[in-house]
């Protein structure tokens, strides 16, 4: 008897688990992390205080945060050998295949696979939260040339990051806006790489490696990538002028248009929004970005021409304006996800482990059934493969 499965591309729609972790309602726009909506936390929290909500289901007390940010802040240098693995990176790599390596090396050293042990856990949390941000800036340094600057104790988190990255200490607003974007990023439901996390993690393999599954998976223009086009896009688009001819061909092309276009939000992502609170602080601060008014434009027109279906700016569209301003090089705007979202990777981690099943999906066969073997002697080479071999003859 064969049994009828409903196939749906992408699985979208189809639960994969069930989870306490975050909450997504996409069309009122609502977001929340173990119950506490975004606006909340991104207004009062940190985002070291909201990794810990998410991992342990709770606010933890002032004593609990403490410790967790102490021990953070002593665990945030490599080993020497990460260092001298990343000074064989070619220079021309891309900073998430960097990281994806770091993050998996760091398996062989504090891999025991101890995973019903509380403290194994915690030491793994701990590790990952603090040495992901030293690896992006160790990596950007490096393939300039430059030794990696060693991570500063009397620094919080997010200001000892920027500092890692120019050797200056950070201006106090542009830490704070740093530290809300990393909260924002945090975490956001079963997405692509978190998902990719949870299949990891399902086989009981470590932290580790689960953590450089979801990077690599995040490392993608259609997920993480995505922020980086945003900014490629705006100046393509050059002008304010040029935005409503850039929409209408996007449309007549079927084209994408980055930053816009959400699985599940179908109005505006709450995110979004605050992100685009947080580019005209530092606007008011730092100076215009050129690129603010072709984005305002093109956010318009696309609420005009699309809004019906429900495409309008996701997280993406203002984050890479938000980084440009402080001063963080394109191609380290997906790392910049990476560091935030492991929070959220190992809140699923953890869960995971909890009520543990290896994940095991089925397929819809559209292949062939009871096709001959035929000897390699009577095979017949395709015409288009033989036509492609003869060209390459001299």
């Amino acid at each position: 008897m064969t049994v009828a499965y409903e196939y749906r591309p992408g699985l979208e729609g189809v639960p994969a688990t069930q989870s306490s972790i975050s909450y997504v309602d996409g069309q009122r726009g609502i977001l929340e992390y173990q119950g506490i909506r975004i606006d909340n936390l991104a207004k009062y929290s940190s985002f070291l205080e909201t990794a810990y909500l998410l991992i342990w289901g709770e606010l933890p007390t002032q004593g609990e945060l403490d410790s967790f940010e102490y021990e953070i802040r002593y665990h945030r240098r490599l080993k020497y050998r990460i260092r001298d693995m990343m000074k064989c990176f070619p220079e021309s790599g891309h900073p998430m295949d960097s990281l994806q390596a770091c993050a998996a090396a760091l398996g062989l050293f504090y891999s025991r696979r101890a995973l019903d042990d509380p403290a194994y856990i915690r030491a793994a949390v701990v590790r990952l939260l603090a040495k992901i941000p030293t690896m992006v800036a160790a990596f950007q340094l490096m393939r300039k040339g430059n030794d990696p600057i060693q991570p500063r104790d009397d620094l919080d988190y997010s200001a000892n990051f920027l500092y890692m990255l120019t050797e200056r200490e950070p201006d106090e607003l542009a830490a704070k806006i740093f530290d809300v974007c990393l909260i924002l990023h945090a975490e956001h439901t079963i997405n692509a790489s978190t998902f990719s996390a949870m299949v990891t993690a399902s086989t009981l393999t470590d932290p580790y490696a689960v953590i450089a599954s979801a990077v690599g998976t995040l490392a993608g223009p259609l997920h993480g990538g995505a922020s980086e086009e945003v900014i490629v896009m705006l100046e393509e688009i050059g002008s304010v002028e040029n935005v409503r001819p850039f929409v209408e061909k996007c449309i007549e092309r079927k084209a994408r248009i980055m930053g816009f276009g959400h699985r599940v939000y179908k109005v505006k992502d709450p995110r979004a929004t605050i992100l685009q609170a947080l580019a005209e602080k530092l606007f008011e601060k730092f100076g215009q970005d050129i690129y603010y008014d072709i984005a305002i434009e093109l956010e318009k027109v696309v609420a005009e021409k699309l809004g019906h279906r429900g495409i309008y700016p996701n997280v993406d569209f203002y984050s890479g304006l938000v980084y440009r301003k402080l001063r963080i090089p394109t191609d380290l705007y997906t790392p910049m996800f990476a560091i935030a979202r492991v929070a959220g990777w190992l809140a699923h981690w953890k869960e995971q482990l909890e009520e543990n099943r290896i994940f095991r999906p089925t397929q819809i066969y559209t292949g062939l059934h009871d096709h001959p073997y035929i000897p390699i002697e009577k095979r017949m080479m395709p015409t288009s493969a033989q036509s492609a071999v003869e060209a390459m003859v001299p």
